[in-house]
């Protein structure tokens, strides 16, 4: 399993990453723990998490995946051979597609300083470690065109919590030796710079990497934030890469398999499905059936080899699907596999954003 560094940080992180949202909700503690087992033997060190998950996220829920995590590390002697990363749940978004209200969520999360190390104190406390390797701000205070939007709608809110106040009590952090590195989620190139642009002025810590959706069915990442990632060393940590499970296929022609993600939370379905999102996936399907590939390697391999990419977060509800995406690094997409999707992607260049 190849490494890369994140950031401009001496942390190495394996290219697969250990996505963990379904723990608690659809797997089991042992479940979780046979998972994390099967990662590391395959060579993955680098774990993700937050304290929202499961998703979809309940109070009877809430931070049970982050507990399974820290039972296992309990297990795990070697606590410096795993890089784990957890995120803050911030204020929710009165955009629509925006995330759920979270008022079980320190009656109603925001990104403040008193909440901010609550969050902390209590991720710690459930992980059972001294420090977290990476604190990501799930989302941004302020109202932003991210979850399944394109367009900007500007609404700011003159109670938002300033970037750079955030950023302030994130430093403290760090100086408290509680967290290592800081990174952001759902994102915008604007947002990004505001960070890296007030780090560098006043000597706070620089944010090391950006966790977002990129997928076959939404590359909208590469408009912008794919430049900022490779010039300033703030590297992708792709969520999604299968679309939710629907880049293996299972979902084409109106099936509903039994206990998948999309059958069981019909509400999650939305963002990948439409009659352009399946003929995209029919196509990419017919790219790999052409090439004697997996259509989940294939998708999950494309990602991984981008140059902005510093680790692609795989997540499965069984061992025998987590293995088939964990060997998708030995699926190697020649340049003529590379060409044939750009050209799907010229005609469905957008269809799930």
């Amino acid at each position: 399993m190849k490494k890369n560094r994140l950031g401009n940080t001496h942390l190495e992180v394996s290219e697969i990453c250990l996505g963990t949202m379904t723990w608690g909700q659809q797997n089991s503690e042992e479940e979780a723990h046979s998972q994390l087992d099967l990662a590391v033997e395959k060579g993955v060190n680098f774990i993700d998490t937050a304290e929202m998950y499961p998703v979809p996220p309940k109070a009877e829920t809430y931070s049970l995946t982050e507990k399974y995590i820290g039972s296992w590390l309990k297990k795990n002697t070697d606590r410096s051979s795993i890089v784990i990363a957890t995120k803050v749940a911030g204020r929710t978004s009165s955009v629509p597609a925006g995330p759920p209200g979270l008022d079980w969520v320190r009656n109603g999360p925001r990104l403040n300083k008193d909440q901010i190390f609550k969050a902390l104190e209590s991720s710690l406390k459930r992980l059972q470690t001294d420090y977290i390797d990476l604190y990501q701000l799930h989302w941004p205070e302020r109202v932003v065109n991210n979850f399944g939007q394109l367009k900007y709608n500007h609404q700011p809110r003159e109670d938002d919590i300033p970037i750079l106040k955030t950023l302030e009590i994130l430093g403290e952090a760090v100086n408290k030796g509680f967290i290592r590195t800081i990174g952001l989620s759902n994102e915008t190139p604007w947002g990004v710079m505001q960070f890296l642009s007030l780090s560098e002025k006043l000597h706070l810590p620089r944010v090391v990497s950006i966790q977002n959706p990129y997928n076959l069915l939404n590359r909208s990442f590469e408009s912008g934030l794919s430049e900022i990632s490779i010039n300033e060393k703030v590297g992708l940590l792709a969520y999604s890469p299968l679309a939710g499970g629907v880049l293996s296929g299972k979902y084409l022609d109106g099936n509903n398999p039994p206990n998948a993600r999309m059958t069981l939370f019909e509400g999650m379905s939305k963002r990948y499905s439409g009659s352009h999102a399946e003929n995209a996936v029919r196509s990419y399907k017919k790219i790999a059936e052409n090439h004697n590939l997996k259509l989940s390697q294939m998708s999950l391999n494309f990602i991984t080899r981008q140059k902005f990419v510093s680790s692609n977060i795989i997540g499965a509800t069984s061992l025998e699907q987590l293995n088939e995406d964990l060997e998708s690094i030995n699926c190697k997409l020649s340049d003529e596999v590379i060409s044939e999707i750009e050209e799907v992607h010229k005609i469905y260049t957008y269809p799930c954003p």
